[in-house]
């Protein structure tokens, strides 16, 4: 994991190697101070020697200034190399995930990937900046005390060697306590943005159904779950404090009582007033660096749970990927379907399509009919390698879609899918998707193609209106045409849409259909719908059911010849033509 993680250093390498460098220089110095100033009590002010005060004071305030320095240049190179870190790794999640097939990101949630990108790899960042400073600080801080308070007395160095074990295991059995908590929080997190992300997406529906208080309810209880464990582990955390303070206490006590006595009974010759005061110092140091590495080693296991989300996608393999050598050119919109066969989960007992087997000529429009469930959707993502055949043979322009380079073959096959997703930014900017150097001249074609340019000039910024995001201020049948003509920007050898044309009208779908009958009849077509005026004038269509082939021929004969098509026909058609 961390070998995975640390690949997203890369041009802050040279931070990460300055901070501890800054951080020894820093500590150095923070530990000379108790020294010297052990000596500014005995040399300077207990024999009055005005000299060596004004020696060691401003020895002193050239080790404090330069003890600044450090520190500050410490704090700026560890803020440089954690930020730039994250970055890099929220860059390198993001591009993952754009690497994805449909499998893979059906492994993933959106709103888990979500809280990987955002809180896992915040939590990566706070252990890696406390890594290269406070890991490296607290160990320096608690060796160089412990070795000034043995050079100044070996007898009451005793006690930090009795301390330090004690208050090590209990700080360390705290934080062993809290860590499950904290790991509990991260699938809270995950279902609390899933809340969010479902009410933000279906805010009209929420509203339509008046389920306002319902909705902040889910998102209130599930809040309070995140603030309760929160709550749990931080008062288990608090016992560090006092814990601490309890030490700290013990320490000085026995340090002053035994140094006390020492100093007494010595006369000043086995330990000095100044090197008592150092002793507390350096106490008081050596407990709080035992604290500190207890508050790292906290944040660090939180954060290896944050670390393993991440690598989990860092991981992932793409299981759609180019092979060796591919083909770059697809030469024609022919499609053939060899005894394919589809499982989402890659097992023969799950298969939603069985011995599937079509040829599709270029240039033919296929309409493809059937009940809900049967497969239709399933069968048009394996044209563009969305997903990959389980079992069989899939061509497209007589090679096999596997051995194409896939942004070749999608450039060469268009989907306009079920969902229609259009993006924030002006109509020209979501059409200008299908190609980014599409002339004005071009989209305005398409758009007419897609019946789209009629509403878009009643805009007053006609093609520079501004979608927001989702497509909110325009209608679904408005969206739908525009996902449809940015599909035709591609100009594409295969079209494929997929129940697309829902939302318009019967007359203005058939205006679409005998657009691309003259005006792209090279291009094949083939058309998902749940309407039989939208695929009656296909050159074939086929008819699915439960994950096969059905029946397949032109509407004439399907009418003739097929019970489902027929039933289907006469449902919709019952009381009026197809038209109306």
């Amino acid at each position: 994991m961390i070998k995975k993680l640390i690949k997203s250093v890369r041009e802050y390498k040279l931070a990460t190697i300055l901070t501890p460098i800054f951080v020894g220089g820093e500590v150095v110095l923070e530990v000379a101070v108790p020294y010297y100033m052990a000596k500014l009590i005995d040399d300077g002010i207990y024999k009055g020697s005005m000299s060596d005060i004004v020696r060691i004071g401003i020895t002193l305030i050239i080790f404090t200034i330069i003890s600044l320095i450090f520190g500050a240049l410490a704090g700026l190179s560890a803020a440089k190399a954690g930020s730039g870190f994250a970055k890099n790794l929220r860059k390198d999640l993001y591009y993952k995930v754009q690497n994805f097939s449909f499998s893979n990101i059906d492994k993933f949630s959106t709103s888990s990937i979500i809280t990987r990108i955002t809180t896992d790899v915040t939590n990566v960042q706070n252990a890696y900046q406390m890594i290269i400073r406070g890991a490296v600080r607290s160990p320096f801080i608690l060796i160089f005390s412990l070795l000034m308070a043995i050079k100044i007395n070996r007898k009451i160095s005793l006690i930090f060697f009795i301390l330090i074990p004690v208050v090590g295991i209990i700080l360390f059995v705290i934080s062993r306590i809290a860590m499950p908590i904290f790991n509990e929080v991260f699938n809270n997190y995950d279902d609390l943005n899933n809340i969010v992300e479902e009410n933000t997406l279906g805010m009209r529906v929420v509203k339509s159904f008046c389920l306002e208080d319902e909705e902040e309810d889910k998102f209130k209880k599930k809040s309070n779950d995140i603030f309760r464990l929160f709550s749990k582990a931080e008062k288990i955390l608090a016992f560090n404090a006092p814990t601490m303070q309890l030490a700290m206490y013990t320490s000085m006590i026995l340090i002053s009582w035994i140094g006390a006595r020492i100093i007494v009974l010595s006369n000043m010759t086995e330990l000095t007033t100044g090197e008592l005061s150092s002793l507390i110092t350096y106490s008081i140091q050596i407990l709080f660096s035992i604290m500190m590495l207890t508050m790292i080693s906290v944040t660090v296991t939180i954060s290896i749970a944050s670390g393993r989300r991440i690598c989990e996608i860092l991981e992932e393999e793409p299981s759609i990927k180019n092979k060796e050598n591919p083909i770059y050119d697809v030469k024609s919109g022919d499609i053939e379907f060899k005894n394919v066969a589809f499982s989402y989960v890659g097992r023969k007992d799950k298969e939603v399509l069985k011995k599937i087997n079509i040829k599709i000529s270029s240039g033919e429009t296929v309409g493809i009919i059937g009940g809900t469930g049967v497969g239709k959707s399933s069968l048009v993502n394996l044209i563009p390698r969305l997903y990959d055949v389980t079992e069989g043979e899939l061509l497209v322009g007589g090679n096999n879609v596997k051995d194409y380079d896939i942004k070749s073959l999608r450039d060469a096959v268009s989907c306009v899918l079920q969902k229609n997703v259009l993006f924030s930014g002006t109509i020209k900017q979501n059409l200008r998707w299908g190609n980014e150097n599409a002339t004005d001249e071009e989209l305005i074609e398409a758009c007419k193609l897609a019946q789209a340019d009629s509403f878009i000039n009643e805009f007053p910024e006609k093609y520079d209106t501004y979608i927001e995001q989702g497509g909110t201020n325009v209608s679904g049948g408005q969206k739908q045409r525009l996902c449809i003509a940015r599909a035709l920007v591609k100009k594409p050898k295969i079209l494929i849409l997929d129940d697309s044309t829902s939302a318009v009208d019967t007359k203005t779908d058939k205006k679409i259909r005998e657009a691309f009958s003259y005006k792209i009849p090279d291009t094949t077509k083939i058309i998902i719908a749940q309407r039989i005026s939208s695929v009656e004038d296909c050159d074939k269509i086929i008819v699915m059911n439960q994950g096969g082939i059905d029946s397949i021929g032109t509407h004439e004969e399907l009418i003739k010849n097929n019970k489902i098509y027929k039933e289907v026909y006469e449902s919709q058609t019952k009381g009026g033509n197809s038209d109306e």
